[in-house]
């Protein structure tokens, strides 16, 4: 029985800010100590949107840098760019022959973006999914690091899968979620999820004094309006964001909080300072990796050499399988 192997995209959409890093990368840096773990900067994803191809290059490196500093050891674990190992275009052409188009046209995600860029419902939108299980699959990875509300675009890719090896005999193995511990973390505007897009986040990559900055322009309790007025954590995002930076002090801070003891002004600042304290190594590192570029892009590069070691004879695996002729040298 094969090894289990996790995959895991992220999508090259620059600095990545403190709810990527809770829901996501924190994870994948944890996930190294109990599997051989394959993460991929999924730069043609990005494409899908048109909106920001005059900056993939400089988000894939950012996002790299990130992904570096935050922990992903590239002597354990693969860490390459998406379409540095271009076996994954091709079997995404293979398994888009597979695939009914109904299957794709349901999917919900699918859905917003078709409405959230109506000039630019374009075929890689349609075809995101099959692209997403081609990631997956080119490896055999059997491990996704994925949120529960993440569990029916997993369940697609092993569709996919299925119908696969029901055609062609027995190639891939059913990709199953390897769940993590995922929190929606609200952005700075108390009301949607952190987003660069709405601007309501922080960065990782963020100076101290910008976070500060930052975190005291957050929405708190809307219904206290005086520094004599009790407050009510439970409806304050800048509460809720304690619970992962400093939670040995949330109880202490939900009494004076409710109490009257503390302003919002200063529960703001506690959070700013704990924020800080949590990422201080990781932006210290952060700044070594941006000073020496080429030991990045000399990470990448290995990278994407031992990936496509694995993805290749997977490929021909499956044009074997497909009925594909073998290309003979002359």
């Amino acid at each position: 029985m094969a090894e289990d192997r996790v995959f895991a995209g992220i999508r090259a959409t620059g600095r990545q800010h403190i709810g990527n890093y809770l829901g996501a990368i924190q994870n994948f840096v944890a996930l190294q100590d109990k599997y051989p773990c394959i993460y991929s900067v999924v730069d043609y994803h990005s494409l899908t949107t048109l909106s920001e191809t005059d900056e993939l290059k400089a988000n894939v490196f950012e996002t790299t840098l990130d992904l570096l500093a935050a922990g992903i050891d590239p002597e354990r674990t693969i860490l390459y760019v998406q379409s540095h190992v271009p076996e994954v275009a091709e079997l995404h052409l293979i398994l888009s022959m597979v695939v009914p188009n109904g299957w794709l046209l349901r999917v919900p995600t699918f859905k917003e973006k078709a409405r959230a860029q109506p000039d630019n419902v374009n075929y890689g939108l349609v075809g995101y999914p099959v692209l997403q299980t081609a990631d997956i699959v080119l490896y055999k990875a059997n491990k996704v690091p994925v949120g529960r509300d993440q569990l029916p675009h997993l369940e697609l890719a092993r569709e996919i899968v299925r119908r696969f090896n029901r055609h062609f005999g027995e190639t891939f193995p059913e990709p199953e979620a390897e769940l993590t511990n995922a929190p929606a973390v609200v952005g700075l505007d108390g009301t949607n999820k952190m987003s660069k897009s709405l601007n309501n986040h922080v960065e990782i990559a963020s100076s101290e004094e910008e976070t500060e900055k930052r975190v005291r322009s957050a929405v708190t309790d809307t219904q206290r309006r005086l520094r004599s007025d009790p407050g009510r954590p439970e409806v304050c995002n800048v509460y809720s964001l304690h619970e992962f930076f400093d939670p040995e002090k949330r109880p202490w801070i939900y009494e004076q909080c409710t109490t009257a003891g503390i302003g919002c002004v200063d529960c703001k600042g506690i959070l700013a300072d704990a924020i800080n304290d949590f990422f201080r190594p990781i932006r210290e590192r952060r700044r070594e990796l941006e000073a020496d570029p080429d030991q990045v892009h000399a990470v990448l590069a290995e990278g994407a050499r031992r990936a496509a070691e694995i993805a290749r004879p997977v490929l021909a695996e499956v044009k074997d399988k497909v009925g594909l002729p073998p290309r003979r040298e002359s």
